[in-house]
């Protein structure tokens, strides 16, 4: 497990976590409810949803109201604990101790799979075999959908990144390190991105031509669907 990995399943993880994106600069949480608006668009009623990398359940709480079913996946038992406690006695809802690159299920389940908030990279795993993976448990139709920061949101994410190192929650940022969309710490947590060009070579060997585009100036997202 890299450092990166480390600090969410252990030192980023669960009201840590959580207070990351209680202090976010309004900037930076209009960037997160631009994420959920665009994922809640894509979902149905009937949907059978699985979040990789649930975290304390910000947005599995937000699927909720929407899906069917919704399953969250996360590495940190403290982020799942806190998850069940703050979503409470969803029957619809489903949390689990699992890794996202050995997902403990069957072949095509689920209508959508999501992995938003950079997860693709904070992760700290094989990208493409995440990817892979993620495109193994979704159903025929349905759609992997993956997203990352846009490069044109890079001062307001460095900013609160500065701000999560000033209270604490990541080490301090190593400035002569940090450019062109890697943030590095002095204690070895690094945040890098997935750009545009980036996700079409990840998914170059699967033929399946995923649309690639830009939200609020803030995100990438990746959307890949699997063919009926």
């Amino acid at each position: 497990m890299n450092s990166s990995n480390r600090y969410y399943s252990q030192k980023l993880a669960a009201e840590r976590l959580k207070l990351c994106y209680e202090i976010a600069p309004p900037r930076v949480k209009q960037y997160l409810e631009a994420e959920i608006e665009f994922i809640m668009g894509k979902i149905k009623p009937s949907d059978m949803i699985l979040e990789l990398g649930c975290g304390y359940g910000r947005v599995l709480n937000e699927l909720l109201t929407k899906a069917k079913t919704v399953i969250g996946i996360d590495t940190s038992p403290a982020s799942l604990l806190l998850a069940q406690q703050i979503l409470g006695d969803a029957s619809a809802c489903h949390l689990l101790a699992m890794d996202a690159v050995n997902l403990g299920f069957g072949d095509r389940m689920y209508d959508k799979v999501i992995c938003i908030q950079n997860g693709i990279s904070a992760f700290g795993v094989d990208q493409r075999k995440l990817i892979e993976e993620a495109m193994r448990v979704t159903c025929s139709g349905g759609t992997a959908i993956f997203s990352s920061y846009s490069e044109h949101f890079w001062k307001d994410r460095l900013e609160w990144f500065r701000v999560q190192s000033e209270h604490g929650l990541i080490g301090e940022i190593d400035e002569e390190a940090t450019g062109h969309g890697v943030i590095v710490c002095k204690d070895g947590f690094r945040a890098n991105t997935v750009s545009p060009d980036d996700f079409v070579s990840l998914t170059s060997h699967l033929d399946l031509n995923p649309i690639i585009s830009e939200v609020d100036g803030s995100s990438i997202f990746c959307e890949i669907q699997v063919r009926s």
